[in-house]
């Protein structure tokens, strides 16, 4: 039975069978809330061409998303102890991205970020009240310290986040930029002294439960994309290569990510800053594919006011930022001989050149992707000293 107030102290790095909590997997799927209608959003501003725009406020949405979710991740693998004012703690959260997520569409069309930042101020706000209970309780000095650390970082910065509501529309990008930089030095800054003690095997699976969502989200999009152009424009033929070529990028996209045993980079707290950081580029990306099949059924049906190229290219592009950016990641690191060095750098180009293959270029892409799978496979039974089995 959840005990109602127990101390908020640091779990052991060697804990063995740890593993994601049902509280966390809730987390996650109210989160996605929010990635989707960042993605709809995205969809919406590229087929009415203003792409650049778009694609800016997109980056915005994401990071908020995307930040409060690795923050309460990070701090749920260190700290968290199931209690009831934990459990109450982690709702706030949930409740504040759900704020977010229904200002999404005020930051898209009127660049009004306001309730945006209200509900980020929320998430925000409930985790520095974590960092404060976990001083609260911690023995250590170097611990205490990391902890108020965090809780007086976290909240300055959302002091700074203000601007972004008050500053006139063309200096927002910038104050963005600056605040986003902010936002991640304050990990780098509380645990200069005291590292928390996340635990390895625990972060990998929570950001491999993410991916896994953000995933399923890129596949109802496109689904749903492609019933509707079905439905309402009788057009299976054009829409079939889509919805192939859509499948094969994330079935392939499922398969390079989860190949590696990620967890295994995860040994240091400088590895794991640059590992959990470099997410952001692995998760937006995942979720911008998505976007793109949506755009390329809408560009087909002839309700999108944009060329086949730009329509192809937003597939494409994002396809290829996640095979590189994992490549990047972890899987170069199990990696033996230049051949198996090479295939996600040379998949993530011909992905990009498939961008050119006019109505083509998606099923171009997904065949692409599943070959790249297939020349993993064939290169790791031929070198068997490798770690890493596939792609």
């Amino acid at each position: 039975m959840t005990q109602p107030f127990l101390p908020l102290t640091s779990r052991s790095r060697e804990e063995s069978h740890r593993a994601a909590t049902p509280l966390e997997l809730f987390f996650d799927l109210c989160f996605v809330v929010a990635v989707a209608q960042a993605g709809a959003e995205l969809v919406h501003a590229v087929a009415e061409g203003h792409t650049g725009e778009g694609i800016v406020n997109y980056a915005m949405v994401f990071f908020a998303i995307w930040w409060a979710w690795m923050n309460f991740t990070w701090f749920a693998s260190a700290y968290d102890n199931d209690d009831v004012l934990y459990r109450v703690v982690t709702l706030v959260q949930i409740a504040g991205v759900l704020v977010l997520a229904a200002g999404v569409s005020r930051a898209f069309q009127d660049h009004d970020f306001l309730v945006v930042y209200l509900g980020y101020l929320v998430m925000r706000l409930a985790l520095a009240f974590q960092w404060l209970r976990a001083a609260h309780h911690a023995t250590d000095p170097a611990e205490r310290t990391m902890c108020r650390r965090y809780a007086g970082g976290v909240v300055a910065v959302q002091i700074g986040w203000l601007a972004l509501v008050l500053a006139p529309e063309p200096a927002r990008g910038w104050i963005f930029l600056v605040m986003a930089l902010a936002e991640m030095a304050v990990p780098v800054y509380a645990e200069k002294d005291a590292p928390s003690t996340w635990h390895p095997h625990h972060i990998a699976e929570r950001y491999g439960l993410f991916t896994i969502i953000v995933l399923g989200e890129t596949v109802a999009a496109a689904t749903v994309a492609v019933k509707s152009g079905v439905v309402e424009n009788d057009a299976l033929g054009e829409l079939l290569p889509i919805a192939v070529g859509g499948l094969l990028l994330v079935f392939a996209a499922w398969w390079i990510y989860f190949v590696v045993p990620a967890h295994d980079r995860l040994t240091s707290s400088r590895q794991g800053f640059l590992w959990g950081y470099g997410h952001y580029v692995i998760f937006a990306s995942a979720a911008a594919v998505g976007a793109g099949l949506e755009i390329a059924v809408e560009q087909a049906v002839g309700e999108a006011h944009l060329s086949t190229l730009a329509a192809s290219a937003a597939v494409t592009i994002p396809s290829a930022v996640f095979l590189l950016s994992v490549w990047l990641l972890h899987a170069r690191y199990f990696k033996v001989g230049v051949a198996q060095q090479l295939v996600l750098p040379v998949a993530s180009a011909a992905i990009l050149l498939c961008t050119f293959a006019g109505g083509w270029a998606v099923l171009a892409a997904g065949l692409v992707a599943a070959a790249t799978v297939a020349t993993g496979v064939t290169l790791t039974t031929r070198n068997p000293a490798t770690r890493a089995p596939a792609a």
